[in-house]
């Protein structure tokens, strides 16, 4: 599975307040890590990647969470229901596997 995030970029050159939200958010519960890639959909270039992205794909709102997996593209515009679908079984494995590591201590070094 590969999640690409693409955050908005104001004219003014200030992230927009919703990615700033999101990525705030994401940091905090530690989801940052499964974010395989970032684009940046900037007001003032129409051709930067994210905005390119937005167009190809007919996404109007940002931030955005493109998910492919095994030739499925999923879109979410909407935070919340990205994370309960798609990183809730990412979380808990993470989390299975930090379970391990610390009752193995001894795992850390492989």
């Amino acid at each position: 599975m590969k999640i690409t995030l693409v955050k908005k970029i104001l004219a003014s050159g200030k992230l927009c307040p919703k990615c700033e939200d999101v990525l705030d958010r994401l940091e905090k519960t530690d989801q940052m890590s499964f974010i395989d890639q970032v684009l940046i959909a900037d007001e003032r270039d129409p051709e930067s990647e994210g905005l390119r992205l937005a167009k190809k794909l007919g996404v109007e709102r940002a931030p955005f969470f493109v998910v492919e997996d095994g030739g499925d593209l999923k879109i979410y515009t909407v935070y919340f229901k990205f994370a309960k679908e798609v990183l809730s079984n990412e979380t808990t494995e993470l989390e299975k596997s930090k379970e391990i590591l610390k009752d193995n201590i001894d795992l850390d070094y492989i």
